[in-house]
């Protein structure tokens, strides 16, 4: 059975560890459901100088056709699409990973929130006992990103700063992506190629 996983990127800094770990989703064949904030796509033509295509049917095609992935493997959900398999309980994956995950992202899902589909899928999986790891790229944190982050983690939830490590000794900015994309695989039980 194919294991199949909510990606979801949002505004904060740091796409390119999005981008990378949906690479390396597709390529170990996992069913990918992708979320994008309006916000993250501000950040990927900031940081990656990359616009995606507008319509999510495009842009998944335009995605897999960039990874060599098979069309079958990604879903980009539109951000109200409200009867998407990730927003119900009986249909959405067991595992999620927001990442880059912003604070307000971080503290919608704190406090419940579930005004757009990246925090209804992120509720989902969090009533269903499922995996959800929040990746957030911030420095410093504040006393009120503690205590959202110690709230989630009390409720079992991964939180993974995008703090990567340096004694693999990287040469290239692509090194360190790698770390921290290595590091989240690992979690999700996926066997890195």
């Amino acid at each position: 059975m194919t294991q199949a996983v909510t990606l979801a990127m949002t505004g904060a800094s740091g796409a390119a560890y999005g981008l990378r770990l949906l690479e390396r989703l597709l390529l170990a064949e996992c069913r990918v459901y992708l979320l994008i904030s309006n916000a993250a796509q501000v950040v990927i033509a900031t940081e990656l100088g990359e616009t995606w295509p507008e319509d999510p049917i495009a842009c998944a095609q335009w995605l897999c056709q960039r990874f060599g992935a098979r069309p079958e493997l990604l879903t980009l959900c539109g951000k109200l699409e409200w009867f998407s398999p990730v927003a119900s309980g009986s249909a959405a994956p067991r595992q999620m990973v927001v990442v880059p995950c912003s604070m307000g992202t971080l503290s919608a899902i704190a406090h419940g929130a579930s005004d757009i589909l990246i925090e209804r899928a992120a509720d989902v999986v969090m009533k269903e006992r499922g995996q959800l790891i929040l990746v957030p790229r911030e420095t410093p944190y504040s006393t009120l990103h503690l205590e959202n982050m110690l709230k989630l983690s009390q409720l079992g939830v991964t939180i993974m700063p995008a703090s990567p490590g340096f004694y693999h000794k990287p040469t290239q900015l692509s090194d360190l992506v790698d770390f921290m994309v290595a590091r989240i695989l690992d979690h999700l039980r996926i066997e890195q190629r």
